[in-house]
């Protein structure tokens, strides 16, 4: 009896397991077909921060060649911005301005269409940032960066100015001073909102953690709550609330954390990923000296 009753259990154990199988199988052929992966380029040295304008065209940049290169929605790739200040992540805001991680003098930049750079932040209190990684603006005008530290070859200083790694908020204004919204983190890199504004997205790649944070209505968070056990160098989300996650390759979860698709790229590194084209279907994936892009059955929110 009692060999019986766990043989039921076993059985009904497994047709679980199979149906979460098949679930999520199913899940995964919604959202994309592994062979549509496509690549667009190989001729850089780490490709990293692509960002998608109103248009729908993408910008991403080479960090270590010092570059911004532009890749349009008639798949044209062109050059966008050389002396680039080592960009690392972008983000288009909502006047259409192309911000960027500086990271060669650890600045927040804003470049207009024709190439033009404001420095919108170069310092707190006289220190030096670590090194702005990753970024995403609201619809304010506020913009929300990471900040941690990697030692860069380029760089004169070899320790930081700024104790611990944060993450700031710049709120929107001319002369305005960034604030420390989230130091309850070991090495944030990834960021990003929700389509509604209610949430920010942070992947903390010390912690090996992504948190997602209640965004109030002064700039400031609340409420951490570690979604993922997994960290991440950059990330996006689609119109169904799944996040993305790189490293190897782009790992697909569900709002509640479960993951339900993984994207194979093979390179050594997948840094970071954003939605793209005319109707945002298309995603496109920063991998060490590659990009690529590949359809999606979603649509993204950036």
């Amino acid at each position: 009896m009692r060999y019986s009753i766990n043989s039921a259990k076993d059985c009904l154990i497994l047709l679980l397991l199979f149906i979460f199988s098949l679930n999520a199988l199913d899940v995964k052929a919604q959202l994309f077909n592994q062979d549509s992966l496509k690549l667009i380029s190989r001729q850089f040295t780490f490709t990293e921060g692509p960002a998608v304008d109103r248009d729908g065209n993408i910008y991403f940049t080479d960090q270590p060649n010092n570059k911004i290169w532009k890749y349009n929605t008639k798949g044209d790739l062109s050059l966008f911005m050389d002396s680039a200040g080592r960009a690392n992540g972008l983000y288009v805001d909502h006047r259409g301005q192309l911000l960027a991680c500086a990271d060669e003098k650890n600045e927040i930049w804003s470049i207009s269409s024709t190439g033009k750079v404001t420095v919108l932040l170069s310092a707190v209190d006289g220190k030096k940032l670590n090194g702005p990684n990753d970024l995403w603006a609201d619809k304010k005008g506020g913009i929300y960066f990471t900040d941690p530290y990697y030692q860069r070859d380029y760089w004169t200083r070899k320790n930081p100015e700024i104790e611990g790694q944060k993450v700031y908020y710049l709120p929107p204004g001319k002369g305005k001073q960034p604030i420390v919204v989230a130091d309850d983190v070991t090495k944030p890199n990834g960021i990003i909102g929700s389509a509604d504004g209610k949430y920010l997205y942070v992947a903390d790649i010390g912690r090996n953690k992504t948190y997602r944070y209640i965004i109030q209505s002064n700039g400031k968070l609340s409420g951490q709550e570690a979604v993922i056990d997994q960290g991440s160098d950059g990330m996006t989300l689609d119109n169904q609330g799944n996040i993305y996650l790189t490293g190897k390759g782009v790992f697909i979860y569900s709002p509640k954390g479960l993951l339900i698709g993984h994207i194979d790229v093979k390179e050594p590194w997948t840094s970071n990923v954003c939605f793209g084209g005319n109707d945002r279907t298309d995603l496109f994936i920063t991998a060490s000296t590659a990009i690529y892009l590949i359809p999606m059955r979603v649509e993204g929110i950036d």
